[in-house]
């Protein structure tokens, strides 16, 4: 069964396994799996955020805070690589009708190295290398927010350019 496993794994391409690993991460931060974090995290992860201050829910599940001291649960609605070759993964998901969110994770070699975390933020992730494809001014967007219960209210909005 392993050596099937290994076959499967050498068969997945670098987004794949990033997806994967991100996929691995929220799994193992519902469960209080410490180990699997600090494997998949590096130490230094570079992490940004936009929201509310009492918002950074992720920051204290990453850096150890007791999980009985962090009551919000992420299970992201969809997690999904945006532009194979640069190593980002998004996930986004809802808490209710009030409360939305999207992670931008990038990884090196299977490792996080940077989170941006938007809370109740309208995200547009553009690629602005694709330009010469013939986008609108050099820019092509990639991936848009899409919150579901939240898309009757007004949302700040942000570009992100990769």
């Amino acid at each position: 069964m392993e050596a099937q496993n290994v076959e499967i794994s050498t068969r997945l391409t670098p987004e794949m396994k990033n997806q994967r690993t991100i996929e691995l991460l929220y799994k193992a931060l519902q469960q209080g799996d410490t180990s699997t974090v600090t494997k998949v995290v590096a130490s230094d992860v570079e992490w940004w955020f936009h929201g509310p201050h009492h918002c950074q829910h992720m920051m204290r599940l990453l850096t150890g805070e007791p999980r009985s001291q962090v009551s919000f649960r992420f299970e992201p609605s969809s997690v999904q690589v945006v532009v194979p070759g640069h190593d980002c993964v998004i996930a986004e998901g809802w808490e209710g009708s009030h409360v939305y969110w999207v992670h931008v994770w990038k990884l090196k070699d299977g490792v996080v190295t940077e989170l941006r975390e938007y809370f109740n933020t309208w995200l547009t992730v553009t690629d602005y290398s694709l330009g010469a494809i013939g986008w609108d001014m050099g820019r092509c967007t990639v991936w848009e927010s899409v919150p579901r219960d939240l898309a009757r209210g007004s949302l700040p909005s942000l570009l992100l350019a990769i």
